[in-house]
């Protein structure tokens, strides 16, 4: 190399060097209980608010909240404990009540569980955030809302080795609730043309399915009744204290379910925030 080319270089070198943006800080998990993870670039976000009901006014799934709590609490005290598919109806709470558990083991024990969100695009990058949670203490709530596969998605295969499968296996740490409108995860039209095409139409099958079977606990959420729609309504009313008549409260909230075409914990949350808003209420 020619001498007098040498300077020339170095400045270069020290030019792109200033122009490279830092490094994303390392976020630990003793930064907060909440967290969102992403997969570029690659960690873990803080998330300051989460934006979750008391588990109160969770009305009209009694029993799997009761199941989904005990289980999330043996698991929060260290003890064994199953991966959890919610399914089922939509607008019925099923993310709602994953985040509703969550704060409410860690108002009893501060600090007790950590709270990290991956969204469904980020799936495939699964094996290298448990590759971080596997180094920590904490036990950790891995939670992915909507989770479904679509035709020619072949990413449930890593969800399937990294949930119950491949040598090191899940991290004790670490449990995965998901929730789905589906209860096999995959539309019914990837399984029947597996079938089709298929050697052994059964074993396609199988194959799909097995990635339900990952899951310990299989959890229902069914369209409401009218009481159980009231409950929750009478529910949000008291608990933001809502000057209105019970019996105005519901005809209005029929009303306005009957406008949505639909009655569940969403419509009933939806119908108090326009019902707060007429009354000049903050929630």
């Amino acid at each position: 190399m020619r001498d007098d080319l040498l300077p020339l270089l170095t400045r270069i070198a020290d030019a792109l060097e200033r122009l490279a943006p830092a490094a994303p800080p390392k976020i630990g998990l003793d930064q907060g209980d909440a967290f969102i993870w992403h997969q570029q670039p690659e960690g873990l976000e803080p998330v300051a608010k989460v934006n979750r009901v008391d588990l109160s006014l969770l009305q009209g799934v009694e029993r799997v909240r009761d199941i989904l709590l005990d289980n999330t609490r043996r698991f929060a005290e260290g003890w064994p404990a199953n991966n959890a598919l919610l399914w089922g109806a939509r607008g019925m709470g099923k993310s709602s009540l994953v985040k509703a558990i969550h704060a409410a083991l860690n108002a009893e024990k501060p600090g007790t569980l950590a709270l990290i969100e991956i969204h469904r695009e980020d799936i495939q990058s699964l094996p290298a955030l448990l590759q971080l949670l596997r180094r920590s203490q904490r036990r950790c709530l891995l939670f992915c809302d909507d989770l479904s596969f679509d035709n020619n998605d072949t990413s449930y295969k890593s969800l399937k080795a990294v949930l119950d499968g491949g040598i090191e296996g899940r991290p004790d740490n670490v449990i995965f609730y998901a929730t789905s409108n589906r209860r096999h995860l995959l539309p019914r039209d990837m399984m029947e043309n597996e079938r089709s095409t298929a050697i052994n139409p059964s074993e396609a099958v199988e194959e799909k399915v097995s990635l339900s079977d990952r899951f310990g606990l299989w959890l229902g959420f069914h369209n409401c009744s009218q009481d159980d729609f009231f409950a929750m309504v009478n529910g949000y009313a008291d608990y933001y204290r809502l000057d209105i008549d019970r019996e105005r409260l519901h005809a209005e909230a029929v009303e306005w379910s009957v406008t949505r075409g639909s009655r569940s914990g969403r419509v009933a949350w939806q119908f108090i925030q326009d019902l707060a808003g007429r009354l000049g209420k903050q929630l």
